[in-house]
This record gives structure tokens, sequence and C-alpha cells, in this order.
């Protein structure tokens, strides 16, 4: 029941981020407000999923790969909208990582899994945790995207070790398995917090 109650606030967020981000595409047509706009729609079905077959199918390849496109929806629309003269790298980068990822998942081979899926997520998940640090011109309180950045990437790369048959540090499969519902609603707060301060 406690899994079920934080899903449906963590899908309430997304689904009002998604709505958000729709707006500001539909008045500036900014190619970032897309990125974004996919990540929270990955997030708001993924936790429908999760909310309708249970927490066990994140154990499927095709959810893995699926689910990669929360923290490279992000980490994209960032890099479009604040780093312009690095983004095109970036871009190459989160395209070869999510087919990595893809191929290595729904192929089946483990090593280049046990390789991409942690180093993706992990540059990833720090490109949203430091760059809403050093983002010139983003409003006061953007800061709040890097503290989301940080419980996305404690949990990614937490799930990514689980799924290649590893633990980091203390994040057993239980322990994870017991926060994950928690973390998801805390992340998707602290992203609707720093994505939608005006100053």
């Amino acid at each position: 029941m406690k899994d079920i109650i934080f899903l449906l606030l963590t899908g309430l967020l997304a689904a009002y981020l998604c709505w958000y981000f729709y707006q500001r595409y539909t008045l500036h047509k900014a190619l970032h407000n897309l990125y974004y706009l996919m990540g929270f729609a990955v997030l708001l079905v993924s936790g429908l999923l999760l909310i309708f077959l249970g927490l066990g199918i994140l154990a499927k390849p095709l959810v893995l790969t699926v689910a990669s496109l929360i923290p490279l929806g992000i980490s994209m629309g960032l890099a479009e909208e604040y780093f312009p003269a690095w983004k095109t790298y970036f871009k190459w980068f989160a395209a070869v990582g999510f087919v990595a990822i893809a191929v290595s998942s729904i192929g089946g081979l483990d090593i280049l899994k046990k390789i991409s899926v942690p180093l993706f997520h992990g540059v990833a998940g720090l490109v949203i945790f430091l760059g809403p640090f050093f983002a010139k011109g983003a409003p006061k309180g953007f800061y709040w995207v890097g503290i989301g950045g940080l419980l996305i990437g404690l949990g990614g790369i937490a799930l990514a070790f689980i799924s290649v048959g590893a633990q980091l540090l203390f994040f057993s499969p239980a322990f994870v398995m017991l926060i994950l519902t928690p973390l998801l609603f805390l992340m998707t707060g602290a992203f609707a917090i720093g994505f939608t301060r005006k100053g």
C-alpha cells in the first residue's frame, strides 16, 4: 500500500511536469522543453506500470531500457538549455549509451551491460546533479533540480548495479526496493520545485 501511495503521488507530479513543459514548448518552441517532457512522460508511464504490474517488472530488460529515457531526457534538456557549447557531444554520448543499454539488456550481453548501464546512468545523473549549480541565468531555486539529480543518481545507479547482479555499498536489493518509491516521490518533488521556480 505504501508503494502505491508514493507511486500515485509521483505520477501526479510527473503529470503536472508533463503539462508544464508542454505548455512551455507551445509558447516558445524550445527543444529543451521536449527533452524534459520526454523524461517526465516516461517517468509517468513507468510509475503507472509499477502500480499495475508491481516492482518485479524492473528486472525486465525492456523496462530497464525504456526507464533510461528518464535521465536521458532530463540531462539532454539541461545540456540543450544551459550548456550549448557541449550539447552536441553530450547528445552523441547519450545516444550511444542508450543504444548500448538497449542492445546489452535485450540481447543478454552481460559484459556490455555491466559497463554501459552504470556508466550511462552515472554520467547522466552527474549532469542532472551538477548542471543546475553551474547553469548561468537559471532561476535562484534551480538548485532543487540538482537535488533531484542526486536522488535519481543514487536510485538509478543502485538499480543498475542490482540489474547486473552486483551491490552498490549498502544498497542491497531488499533495501533498494524498500526506499525506491519514496525516493521517486522525493526526486520528482525536487524536480517540480526546481523547474517551476520563476526567480
